[in-house]
């Protein structure tokens, strides 16, 4: 019998936990994770390494046939053959993404690789538009929320442990900023989709979040993950 390809959409603001999920979600069902955030941070990383101002969008969205991004199952990023996972999480990518990431031109040309990707083989994917405009018809959509206040720790957390130097106040102020572009763009903004399943992770433990999302792709789905 053909296996049943199967989309999970997980969406929500920057440093909800989504990646964190998504990545632990598809591998208890050995689906492919595809982190489309790590895609627009990586587009970023190559316009402010080209000299190009992110505010700038016609002169970044002139860049995009020379960029060639490419996800490992590992989940090591590369631009053009150049390893980029460790610098797009660096503060002054994620102090520009959201300007990159609400660019059409960008968005489309990203959505198309993105769409193709789970074209053939079932996937999780996570970011700002997937149940809205990416996988409009995926089967599974997730809506995961937080407090800045929590996603703020989160992300600072994450920054301390990686070696990334930053501040908890200066987190607060990119999370707010990036809140604000990403649902007040006019292209694909930020928001849920209507027949999204939401979480408020503020409370939660990733173990509490993932078993969350797991009993709902059973649950509309019937797929179970492949230790039970």
């Amino acid at each position: 019998m053909e296996k049943k390809i199967v989309s999970v959409a997980i969406d929500g603001p920057a440093a909800a936990g989504k990646s964190t999920v998504a990545k632990i979600v598809a591998k208890d069902l050995d689906f492919t994770y595809i982190d489309t955030g790590a895609m627009y941070r990586a587009f970023t990383y190559y316009v402010i390494k080209k000299g190009v101002d992110p505010k700038d969008e016609a002169a970044s969205c002139s860049l995009i046939p020379e960029v060639d991004i490419v996800l490992e199952k590992d989940g090591k990023v590369f631009v053009n053959g150049e390893d980029v996972t460790r610098p797009i999480r660096e503060p002054l990518v994620s102090g520009n993404v959201s300007y990159i990431a609400s660019y059409k031109e960008i968005r489309l040309a990203l959505v198309d690789l993105q769409r193709k990707m789970a074209g053939t083989k079932s996937v999780v994917m996570d970011g700002r538009d997937i149940g809205t405009y990416v996988l409009p018809n995926a089967e599974v959509k997730i809506y995961q929320i937080a407090s800045v206040e929590t996603r703020a720790q989160r992300r600072y957390d994450e920054n301390v442990s990686k070696g990334i130097p930053t501040s908890y106040e200066d987190v607060v102020a990119d999370l707010k900023k990036r809140d604000y572009i990403d649902s007040h763009r006019a292209f694909a903004p930020l928001k849920p989709a209507e027949d999204s399943v939401q979480l408020d992770t503020s409370d939660m433990t990733v173990q509490e979040v993932v078993d969350a999302v797991l009993k709902t792709i059973e649950e509309k789905t019937g797929v179970k993950p492949l230790c039970r």
